[in-house]
């Protein structure tokens, strides 16, 4: 199993960007990098099973949601290559926010797992993880 691991500090309380990630369906906190989410199906964002396609290409399904530790998991069903079905497998992204308690800002994390091509895979979601992290610094910072 391969594991990719970004992150970035946002300048906002983590119940801020808790409150503005939290919903699986929407994205408007990665404005500019994400700039299309198809709901599929009639779960909520905030409802395990909940499924997306995000940008017309990545099909999504919400794994796991926790307020607790202000996380989401889901899971990768189908892209363009390098990351799409024939190309790897069991790819778990997960979203987790955390609160820096000595300034007030946020550390946002974004982190997956897979099997199958390494680097290339490794190298994909790098570019579009730091992207997000950008916009979500921009947008919610």
């Amino acid at each position: 199993m391969t594991t990719s691991f970004h992150s970035a500090v946002i300048e906002a309380p983590v119940e801020v960007v808790w409150q503005a990630v939290r919903d699986f369906h929407d994205v408007s906190w990665a404005a500019g990098v994400l700039t299309s989410c198809t709901v599929v199906g009639d779960r909520k964002g905030d409802q395990i099973g909940a499924r997306r396609v995000l940008n017309d290409q990545f099909h999504e399904t919400l794994l796991a949601l926790d307020d607790q530790d202000r996380s989401q998991k889901y899971r990768l069903d189908d892209g363009p290559s390098p990351v799409s079905r024939d190309d790897v497998h069991d790819f778990v992204a997960r979203l987790r926010v955390v609160p820096i308690t000595a300034s007030g800002q946020t550390l946002m994390e974004l982190s997956a797992s897979w099997e199958g091509a390494d680097d290339p895979v490794r190298e994909f979601s790098g570019r579009i993880y730091k992207a997000l992290l950008a916009a979500a610094q921009k947008v919610l910072g």
